[in-house]
């Protein structure tokens, strides 16, 4: 990555998987680096993601391409971190549709694209997906996709900050809520809970599904659908769980102690959000997921629940990233998205480049906050449907 000579202050809001990896990334690149975070790293959506890494389904071309630039840099930051294996992993993703649907299109869709897509039979579970029980599985089969795979996030995020700080990064934990600081039209800093500020030259937001309503406070609009949600961890499991799965009532993914993270639209919409800022799920969500999972894995194990994990999940209204430059404020940047996992790596490293060389990312340029104002940037969004999917 080139730079311009000067070296440039920039502050960023925000501790999760997009805002430490940008951090890094500007670190690297010789910026001169200031991240604050409202609590610990990886405290918020990060602590509570299924983190599966994927370009699965119906995806416009221009994401499609995005994300898979995406899993390029996991596989690429893998390599030169062999101690990342125990919480990186690419070991493939299954998924199977639901009664009285079909996922053949779904399968032609992606190897359309030329994705890594195959068509297997319940005979042949086992030979792909030993841990999965073939009778869970749709009588028409299901798709498997061997270069995905899952991260991490609370061991990974830290290894990230590591490295920031080893380039000269700061980080400031436990910062409580931080604001953009705004003078005459341009963003010149942070302001801290405690009312100091922290000047600098550009700032960088990245605080997850807040990030809607701090643009609220600087009279900036952005579409949002973020919800309230919930994961599962379940104490160890006595089965080695390999491979994610997306089923149709339950996606499961293994975490690097031996247990297992689990969630669904469905449980997620039982979540009730209290007044105060808290997040409730109710018992029957945490039961439901539990015996959900053991149905689909092989033996039907019996699971037990360790912890949940609650909190708001980032999705931008039309579900692709909001990335880059906020218009009307000057020396302002912004990172909202659903699948944080997946695209913290690449958002990360784009973001940082644009913001040290001045120059825009074709790669990007479907993904800005413009997008949402009619007419604007036409032609510049990616075109294809939208397919909700579990990330």
């Amino acid at each position: 990555m080139s730079s311009s000579s000067s070296v440039k202050h920039v502050a960023v809001i925000g501790g999760g998987i997009l805002g430490v990896s940008t951090a890094m990334h500007l670190a690297r690149a010789g910026a001169k680096v200031t991240l604050v975070t409202s609590g610990t790293l990886a405290d918020g959506a990060s602590s509570r993601s299924i983190a599966w890494l994927n370009s699965s389904g119906a995806r416009s071309a221009d994401y499609h391409y995005l994300r898979m630039l995406a899993m390029d840099r996991y596989r690429t930051w893998s390599n030169r971190h062999p101690e990342s294996r125990e919480y990186l992993r690419f070991n493939g993703a299954l998924k199977w549709a639901a009664p009285g649907e079909s996922f053949r299109d779904t399968f032609a869709f992606e190897r359309s694209g030329g994705y890594d897509s195959r068509w297997i039979t319940r005979e042949q579970i086992t030979d792909f997906a030993p841990d999965v029980d073939p009778a869970a599985v749709a009588e028409e089969g299901a798709i498997y996709n061997p270069g995905e795979g899952w991260v991490n996030l609370p061991d990974f995020v830290p290894a990230l900050a590591a490295e920031a700080v080893a380039e000269g990064a700061r980080i400031i934990e436990n910062a409580g809520h931080a604001t953009v600081a705004v003078r005459e039209g341009r963003a010149v800093g942070v302001t801290l809970a405690d009312g100091n500020t922290i000047d600098a030259d550009e700032v960088v937001l990245a605080t997850g599904g807040e990030v809607p309503a701090q643009l609220a406070e600087l009279g900036i609009s952005v579409p949002d659908a973020t919800p309230a949600a919930f994961v599962l961890f379940t104490d160890p499991v006595d089965l080695e769980v390999r491979t994610v799965l997306n089923t149709p009532r339950v996606a499961v993914r293994p975490t690097p102690d031996g247990r297992l993270v689990l969630d669904a639209d469905w449980s997620e919409q039982m979540v009730v959000a209290e007044e105060d800022g808290n997040f409730t799920v109710p018992q029957q969500a945490v039961q439901g997921l539990l015996e959900e999972a053991s149905k689909v894995l092989a033996g039907n194990p019996v699971l037990t629940a360790q912890r949940i994990g609650a909190g708001l999940k980032p999705i931008p209204g039309d579900g692709e990233p909001v990335v880059g430059p906020v218009p009307s404020v000057e020396g302002l940047h912004t990172l909202f998205t659903h699948s944080g996992a997946t695209l913290g790596l690449i958002l990360g490293e784009l973001l940082a480049e644009e913001i040290v060389t001045g120059a825009d990312s074709p790669v990007l340029r479907s993904f800005r906050l413009g997008r949402f104002n009619e007419g604007a940037l036409e032609g510049n969004v990616g075109t294809g449907a939208w397919e909700p999917v579990q990330q």
